[in-house]
């Protein structure tokens, strides 16, 4: 491509379009990840970094070929120029190569906002990879989780927001003291994916203030039961109630080993983030819940497992030393399990193995011998009127 006649247009991440001449952006680091790749030509190395940037208008993915050696911290606001535009698999990409001046700008480059663009959004509006947006939001839930960061150890907050007429997950890395039912407005975030399901990121850029809680209508959304059927033609929900019965375990089921920096599970000793460690004994069971419509995979933590069998994790290692079977735990739960009638909420996802679940409550469902027989007639009338 040839170099443009005059200087690089300032443009507005939004407004970029794909073969349009090289332009000039100021954008903030979203995310960056440095690597290299192998030249075809003569099979040389050759730095690239890549990753996202957002001026608030709009978040694109960039790629910076033979990037400075200095780091490029996230966070970071950047004045580059030129740059070229393109789309690859249906979205506007950036591309920095040898020609592109890249320096340091302040945020207070950044393009400003306009008073629509500042209004809050509906957490329905907000896709995968948006930034400078602003929400009003409820509370709903919200609980602590310790997670590994390189050698470090840190707490995070994960819950879920929720607004008139849905619902968002999402993660604080900072300590913003949120509490179940607050009502608060939220800018400076970032909206990622997780397992397949929206997800929004806060961290200390983030600005969180509480807000009067009539700017929130109350939630339409409720938890109905939803049958499998139906979710397996989506692409899954982070609220969600079932009930179905469990039909039978898949592996890994029974007593786990885990690492105790990040809980990961362990094999032989060794954990793929840590390396070798001393694991810690758990329980874990991946049970099949069937509700006649469909199939799901439910991931049942050690907590609940020792509520619904009424069995401890010291138990069940008894059982073992004495059994000294290493499958004797998985076909005592399974016998254990197979056949109650459960109900459960939380986040289902699906994938190309089908519906999973990390179910936040399991409670089990007596069976009411009146409405099941009152159901097993009305499906034996239909069938004798066909």
């Amino acid at each position: 491509m040839s170099t443009p006649a005059g200087p690089a247009q300032e443009t507005r991440l939004r407004d970029l379009r794909a073969g349009s001449a090289p332009v000039a952006i100021v954008a903030r680091i979203v995310t960056a990840e440095r690597r290299e790749v192998v030249r075809k030509s003569d099979g040389g190395r050759r730095p690239v970094l890549s990753g996202l940037v957002s001026d608030g208008t709009a978040t694109v993915r960039f790629t910076w070929w033979d990037p400075p050696k200095e780091d490029v911290d996230r966070g970071s606001v950047l004045r580059a120029s030129p740059v070229e535009v393109r789309e690859f698999r249906g979205a506007i990409e950036l591309t920095l190569g040898w020609r592109t001046k890249a320096a340091p700008a302040s945020p207070s480059e950044l393009p400003e906002l306009t008073d629509e663009e500042r209004r809050p959004r509906p957490l329905a509006d907000l896709k995968t990879r948006q930034e400078g947006f602003v929400i009003l939001a409820r509370i709903a839930q919200i609980s602590e989780k310790a997670v590994t960061v390189g050698a470090d150890r840190r707490i995070v907050f994960e819950g879920i927001l929720e607004d008139a007429n849905d619902d968002l997950a999402f993660t604080a890395w900072t300590d913003f003291r949120l509490r179940v039912g607050e009502t608060v407005r939220i800018g400076g975030g970032y909206v990622g994916t997780f397992r397949g399901l929206r997800r929004l990121t806060l961290d200390e850029r983030a600005q969180v203030d509480r807000v009067d809680a009539k700017l929130v209508p109350p939630s339409t959304r409720s938890m109905e039961r939803v049958p499998l059927g139906r979710l397996a033609e989506g692409s899954g929900s982070e609220r969600t109630r079932i009930i179905g019965r469990v039909v039978g375990l898949q592996p890994p089921s029974g007593l786990v080993a885990r690492c105790p920096s990040c809980h990961r599970r362990t094999d032989a000793g060794a954990c793929r983030v840590h390396g070798m460690v001393t694991p810690e004994p758990d329980l874990s069971a991946r049970a099949v819940i069937d509700d006649g419509t469909g199939t799901l995979s439910a991931n049942l933590d050690r907590a609940i497992i020792e509520r619904l069998t009424g069995r401890t994790l010291d138990d069940y290692r008894r059982l073992l030393a004495a059994r000294a079977d290493a499958s004797a735990v998985e076909a005592e739960l399974a016998d254990s399990l197979f056949g109650r009638r459960l109900e459960l909420e939380g986040p289902v996802r699906r994938d190309e193995y089908g519906l999973s679940m990390d179910p936040r409550e399991v409670h089990e469902q007596e069976l009411d011998l009146t409405v099941a027989a009152k159901a097993l007639r009305q499906r034996a009338s239909r069938g004798a009127g066909s």
